[in-house]
């Protein structure tokens, strides 16, 4: 059972920090040759009035968008930086696996960088040594431990880094977004390894951009936008606040794009043009029109490494048209790792009438999914471009498992193929509390 104890080894009181933002080196020097007494910079301000508290053995987690102040928490935390103004109480011994690569000394070996950061989190030789095999074995890289760091793959730092973090006996972890670089075997193996910390009353820090993950372990959850909080408290009401508002930000977006004048986008261009296809394994279609690429992609434009459950997710498709296309239908085909079509949509599917294509005409379409709780597999998706309506129509452009995801084992067990969202209600009968002889004259 975790511990309950309400002792809060981490709280901010009205935190902020600013950087000053020189426009030229010589502003610099100028500020300096005055002593400081006038002011030759500006302002950048990270964190603005944040105050939040971390109690013991809880997992506190963080969202918000890239430059949103989140790294730049972490380093308060972790003593790297100091606010410049409001007071911060940190108790405990804290392991930070923040920036990658941070703390490791890129000429010496894994093995010596081990000794070297454990040795600056307090541990003597003697201890290190009780601690050093475990930590090689959950890093798993290998000779590598006995080679120069600036040897390693970003994925090896990450594995060293973290084994080094959960062994050091830390009273706090901090996790930053580094996770997301590893592979995922090892990126599993670290989430249940966050998740055996909890158990043992560690508390955590974590930030990630895998909203799934968070909901997975977070029991408190802070939002920070432009440095400020933007909303703190239960994880999943925080996360879907959050999630919602990068959707509508990225609606806002696309809608402002499609409102631009044609003269700033370019004839017979659209605005986004996906050009990479990743892989072929098979294309058809007449060739009067053609997919020029396919990505997936997160709420922010961001590609996705993998597929994750209840998380939102857009699949951009761009075609062009070598001759006129009259009834242009775009989709796509989503297929299991057994090369089964498990599900698929089109712009004609969906009531979504595409404008007649003229040669040269290029259309980017995005499909705004939300990512079902498949089982954990390999799942491909197969772009088209046809011209028709569904019951009628002639093959433009098909390929083959253009693209290709992992779905996240970060979810719940699945049952088969697809967990079936249901409320689950105790149905039990009414007792009959009437008098014996009323009941039976009844």
């Amino acid at each position: 059972m975790r511990p309950t104890t309400t002792v809060s080894l981490i709280e901010f009181q009205a935190v902020s920090k600013s950087y000053p933002i020189y426009h030229s080196p010589s502003d610099r020097l100028k500020e300096l040759l005055t002593f400081n007494s006038r002011k030759f910079h500006e302002d950048f301000w990270a964190l603005r009035d944040v105050s939040f508290q971390v109690p013991s053995g809880q997992t506190f987690c963080i969202v918000g968008e890239n430059g949103s102040g989140k790294s730049t928490l972490l380093q308060i935390v972790a003593g790297i930086l100091a606010p410049s103004s409001g007071s911060v109480n940190v108790r405990g011994r804290v392991s930070a696996l923040l920036e990658l690569g941070s703390g490791f000394n890129p000429e010496f070996t894994g093995r010596d960088n081990v000794y070297l950061n454990a040795a600056i989190l307090g541990f003597n030789s003697a201890q290190i040594d009780k601690v050093y095999r475990k930590i090689e074995e959950f890093a798993e890289i290998g000779d590598f431990i006995n080679h120069p760091v600036k040897t390693y793959s970003s994925g090896m730092v990450v594995r060293l880094a973290f084994s080094v973090a959960i062994h050091v006996d830390p009273e706090i972890l901090i996790v930053d977004e580094a996770l997301a670089v590893g592979d995922i075997y090892f990126r599993q193996r670290c989430l249940r390894k966050v998740h055996e910390l909890r158990a043992r009353g560690i508390t955590i820090l974590f930030v990630s951009h895998a909203t799934g993950d968070v909901k997975a372990i977070g029991d408190q959850t802070m939002w920070l936008d432009h440095g400020r909080i933007r909303d703190i408290g239960d994880t999943d009401r925080v996360v879907a606040k959050y999630l919602a508002a990068m959707v509508e930000k990225d609606s806002a977006y696309l809608d402002l794009k499609q409102r631009l004048p044609q003269e700033q986008v370019g004839p017979g261009r659209a605005p986004e043009v996906v050009t990479e296809i990743p892989n072929i394994d098979h294309r058809y279609g007449d060739k009067r029109a053609e997919v020029l690429g396919i990505a997936v992609l997160d709420p922010f434009g961001r590609k996705l490494p993998l597929l994750q459950p209840s998380a939102p997710a857009v699949v951009r498709i761009s075609v062009r048209a070598n001759e006129r296309i009259d009834r242009p239908n775009v989709g796509f085909m989503l297929r299991n790792h057994l090369g089964v079509d498990f599900a698929g949509t089109n712009t004609t599917r969906e009531g979504f009438d595409l404008p007649v294509m003229e040669e040269g005409d290029v259309f980017t379409v995005d499909f705004h999914l939300q990512i079902p709780d498949l089982y954990p597999a390999a799942f491909s998706f197969s772009p088209a471009i046809a011209d028709g309506t569904i019951m009628t129509y002639r093959m433009c452009d098909w390929i083959d498992n253009a693209i290709t995801l992992q779905m996240s084992h970060t979810g719940g067990q699945v049952y088969g193929y697809i967990h079936l969202p249901c409320k689950i209600e105790l149905n039990s009968c009414l007792q009959d509390h009437r008098p014996v002889g009323e009941a039976q004259l009844g």
